[in-house]
Order: structure tokens, then C-alpha cells, then sequence
């Protein structure tokens, strides 16, 4: 079992900055991958980046390549993900996600079903 705990959300300029961050609690089982994942004011719910837990491999979806960066769980079981050059486009609620079961790959890690355990969700909103 992980919860999964989202924060760091906010407002900022765009062209600005934020970095959220993703705390696993509870952990009693270990997991191979967190994804992020961006839901837009009535859009769906879409992936923007992944990183394996135990080494360096990482995936970005191509709006935010460049743009965001996202680090492997430090001693606190956190994942940060580092947003830079904002755009009003990148608001939305941001999730976290823990794939406990296998590792994603380049043709899957945008699956949303491959990952049990969800946070509840930081909002964003980029805006002048």
C-alpha cells in the first residue's frame, strides 16, 4: 500500500516557475516508477512526465520537454517535479502516480492504468 501526498501548486506569472513536489507515505510496498500527470480545465487527464525510482531513465511528453524536470525520490520518499517557463496552457490540477508493478518504457509509462496509486491532485494556475 502507498499514499501518495501532492504539493507545491500555486499561482505564478507565466514564464515563471514552480516545483511540486510528490511524498509516498505508508510505504509497504515498493514501487518502480512515478508518473505526473496534468489535467487541464475540462480536458482529460494526460501524462507530462515519468522517472524510475532506482535509476536515471525518465520520460517527458514534448510540451514540456525543456521545460520541466523531474528528480527520483530522494530520502523522503519525495519526487519533485521542476516546472520552468510557465505558460498559461500548463494550468490545471498536476497528480502523482506510483507504479508498483513494472517498469514503464517509452511506449507505455502515458498508461494510466499502469499506476495503483494516485494522489489527490496540486493546482496550478498560471496566469498575468
Amino acid at each position: 500500500q502507498l499514499t501518495l501526498v501532492e504539493s507545491g501548486g500555486g499561482w505564478v506569472q507565466p514564464g515563471g516557475s514552480l516545483t511540486l513536489s510528490c511524498t509516498v507515505y505508508d510505504r509497504t510496498v515498493d514501487w518502480y516508477a512515478t508518473g505526473w500527470f496534468h489535467q487541464a480545465p475540462g480536458k482529460a487527464r494526460e501524462a507530462v512526465a515519468c522517472i524510475h525510482t532506482y535509476d536515471e531513465t525518465r520520460f517527458y511528453e514534448d510540451s514540456v520537454k525543456g521545460r520541466f524536470t523531474v528528480s527520483r525520490p530522494d530520502a523522503n520518499n519525495t519526487v519533485f517535479l521542476r516546472m520552468d517557463n510557465l505558460k498559461p496552457e500548463d494550468s490545471g490540477i498536476y497528480y502523482c502516480a506510483a507504479d508498483d508493478y513494472s517498469l514503464p518504457n517509452e511506449f507505455t509509462w502515458r498508461e494510466q492504468t499502469k499506476y495503483a496509486y494516485w494522489g489527490k491532485g496540486t493546482q496550478v494556475v498560471v496566469s498575468s
